[in-house]
């Protein structure tokens, strides 16, 4: 078998039964603490052996084909890949998304642990059928689904990647102040900050947007139907989160695609707190904070997903 991949790099993250266990020291302690507030701590511990079942049956059968090693979602940040490496990421659909902005080029082979827990949207392997995957990559007859990240770059040259949202705003749970620029208008907002979907992350967090926005509208109209926008490989869409009029601030500039032809921009006029963060991870982020303006658009670079 020809080929120019050397290792595998197995990501994977903490079950919650082991995330409990960190943070109570002890299995028996964690399962008093879960029992005690009516929690079924029978389903954390079938959680994390159907998990590690998969993971165990994965690391098992690669063995043999290729050299492999695990990374922890945490380490993600400062792990270096290698264009040598085959990514094979075994979670939840999240924990693609954290990858993908990480494995530069590399092809990632996305496995379902458990199909009765996970819908799977980006997780088109399971332990059953991954091997083929992998040895597919490795002889080049592999097929690719390229999807675009968005991309917030600052005045200072500091940029950040996202899979599915960028959400620009402030750390806690005043309003983010900022001034926005889109399709030659500009306007002063006082909001909730904003959410700029990718196509792969419209079904998340940016559709509860959009019900929420049906919801309210749903009260001073009847039978209205709800729609959610479709968003383009090479689009992205905004959205702004419970913009407030007043004498300083406006609200005409509440959603939008941003393409080639349409940046965002958005300037921040915060003194302390702005952030923007990516994929609903807040400690991914940059400070967004007075004199930070912040550019939106689609990333050149793509992530590299195996399909079967």
């Amino acid at each position: 078998m020809k080929t120019g991949f050397e290792y595998a790099i197995i990501v994977k993250n903490k079950t919650r039964l082991e995330s409990l266990v960190e943070r109570f020291n002890t299995k028996a302690q964690a399962k008093f603490y879960i029992e005690r507030l009516g929690g079924n701590f029978a389903d954390y511990e079938a959680e994390h052996e159907t998990f590690h079942h998969a993971l165990l049956s994965l690391q098992t059968q690669l063995s043999p084909v290729m050299k492999n090693k695990t990374v922890e979602r945490v380490y993600l940040p400062s792990f270096i890949f290698s264009e040598k490496n085959i990514v094979i990421v075994i979670g939840q659909d999240g924990l693609v998304a954290n990858t993908a902005k990480y494995a530069s080029s590399c092809p990632i082979i996305a496995v379902n642990p458990d199909k009765g827990r996970y819908d799977g949207v980006l997780l088109p392997f399971d332990t059953s059928d991954f091997l083929q995957g992998v040895e597919n990559v490795m002889t080049d007859r592999h097929k690719i689904k390229a999807f675009s990240f968005a991309e917030a770059k600052l005045n200072d040259g500091q940029k950040l990647l996202a899979f599915n949202d960028l959400f620009i705003g402030v750390s806690s749970h005043v309003s983010a102040r900022y001034k926005i620029s889109y399709n030659d208008d500009t306007e002063e907002h006082s909001s909730s900050g904003l959410i700029v979907s990718t196509a792969a992350g419209s079904t998340g967090w940016l559709s509860s947007v959009f019900n929420m926005a049906y919801g309210v509208a749903g009260m001073l109209e009847e039978n209205l139907t709800p729609k959610r926008p479709l968003v383009k490989d090479d689009e992205l869409v905004f959205a702004v989160r419970e913009p407030f009029q007043s004498i300083r601030t406006q609200a005409g500039i509440t959603v939008g695609v941003i393409n080639s032809h349409f940046p965002l921009t958005i300037e921040s006029l915060m003194p302390a707190g702005g952030v923007i963060f990516s994929d609903g991870i807040e400690t991914d982020f940059l400070k967004f904070n007075s004199g930070a303006v912040a550019t939106i658009g689609i990333a050149a670079k793509t992530a590299q997903l195996v399909t079967k």
